[in-house]
């Protein structure tokens, strides 16, 4: 069964890390669901919403140069009504920074076009986030797989 991005596909859950879970599709291939593409709403824990061997239905959201598939369990519905609030008078808050959202937080995570980080945080963010992907993808697959390196052990 071949399947690009916007195919909505049935799916089982093999893995959960800290940023999200790992997806079994048809004909054996996997994809990731990143923490922030599981539900509408805030997810702190990705357990309190998925676990192991759970049934899914994800949608394709990207395929990158490497073959990894991204997937989205939350934008197979469609995202819940907002209630409208009423304008804050005043501005700023007392005490400073953001307000406290009570309802579903605005999703705008677009894989496809990458912000291009402006300063030295935005940077170590970035690659902090990219490097932790990529450490427990590894483990992930090194723990379902084993290790497939062939050859000798050590130096010579």
């Amino acid at each position: 069964m071949e399947f690009g991005v916007g195919s909505i596909l049935d799916g089982k859950v093999t893995g959960i890390t800290k940023f999200g879970a790992f997806v079994a599709l048809p004909d054996g291939r996997s994809g990731l669901v990143h923490i922030s593409e599981i539900a509408y709403s805030y997810v702190n824990e990705v357990s309190d919403h998925l676990h192991e061997g759970q049934e899914v239905k994800v949608k394709v959201i990207g395929i990158d140069q490497a073959n990894r598939i991204n997937l989205s369990i939350k934008q197979v519905a469609p995202p819940p009504q907002r209630t409208p609030r009423p304008a804050a008078g005043g501005g700023q808050r007392p005490g400073g920074g953001r307000p406290h959202q009570s309802g579903p937080r605005p999703m705008g995570y677009v894989r496809q076009a990458p912000k291009e980080p402006t300063d030295f945080e935005d940077r170590l963010k970035q690659f902090m986030q990219s490097s932790d992907s990529k450490l427990s993808e590894l483990r992930y697959i090194e723990k379902k797989g084993g290790n497939r390196r062939s050859g000798g052990g050590g130096r010579r």
